[in-house]
Parts: C-alpha cells; sequence; structure tokens
C-alpha cells in the first residue's frame, strides 16, 4: 500500500461562517474605523518599550544617514521616530517624521498622515488598555 493512502486523507471543510476570526485588541478598538487599524497597523510598534531611545534620537539618527545619502537606513530610522513618537503621543513630531519620510521617497504614502490626531489618540488608548499605564 505504502504512504499514498496516509496522505490521501482529505481534511474537513469548514464553512468562512463557522470558523472564528480572531480579534486583535486594536482591532477591537478601531472597530469599523478600517482607515485608522490600517494607518496604526503599518507605522506604530506593538511594545515600543523594548525599544531603548526616544523619537528624537531615532530622528536624530535618521539625520545622520540622510546626510551620508544612506537611503535606507534613512528611511528605516524616520520609520522607527515615527513609531516612537505614536507611542509618545506626539502627534506633531508624527507628522514630522512620516512626513518627511514621503518628502524623500514619493513612492511611500503613510495613512496615518490622513487623520494623525484620530491615530495617535486610538494608539494611547492601546497602550495604556495594554501596558495599563
Amino acid at each position: 500500500m505504502g504512504l499514498k493512502g496516509k496522505f490521501d486523507k482529505k481534511k474537513p471543510e469548514t464553512s468562512a461562517n463557522s470558523t472564528p476570526q480572531m480579534v486583535t485588541e486594536l482591532e477591537q478598538l478601531c472597530g469599523n474605523d478600517n482607515g485608522t487599524y490600517e494607518a496604526l497597523i503599518h507605522t506604530m510598534f506593538l511594545d515600543p518599550r523594548k525599544t531603548a531611545m526616544p523619537s528624537k534620537e531615532a530622528a536624530e539618527n535618521a539625520k545622520k544617514h540622510e546626510k551620508a545619502k544612506n537611503d535606507l537606513m534613512t528611511k528605516t530610522w524616520y520609520e522607527i521616530a515615527g513609531g516612537l513618537a505614536i507611542y509618545e503621543g506626539d502627534t506633531a513630531k508624527v507628522v514630522e517624521y512620516f512626513s518627511k519620510i514621503e518628502k524623500l521617497f514619493p513612492d511611500a504614502k503613510y495613512a496615518i498622515l490622513k487623520n494623525p490626531e484620530k491615530a495617535v489618540a486610538k494608539a494611547r488608548e492601546y497602550y495604556k488598555k495594554t501596558f495599563k499605564e
């Protein structure tokens, strides 16, 4: 008989309605506001406490790499600075850092810039609930 019969077993089919979907804490907080959820899921850190620097220091690193013409590191450090600014609740810095990336890299688009105040407020709510701040 060999191994063929062993791997031919069909897995039970499940309908889309019967499979429970996991909803993250961030999705719950954003509710039906998909725009805010999408803006945050691509920019915020789930646990920024593990990063041992403030957004200002990350932005300084980005500027150093910008002067050195190191595009990848420039973009990476500005994204880190923006993510940390979200955690810090500094909407002005969030706008500054992500706008800088869009200016330097025209193909880069950040949904968080559409409504940064709302996104930062939701992120703060997430952090407060998750970390009991």
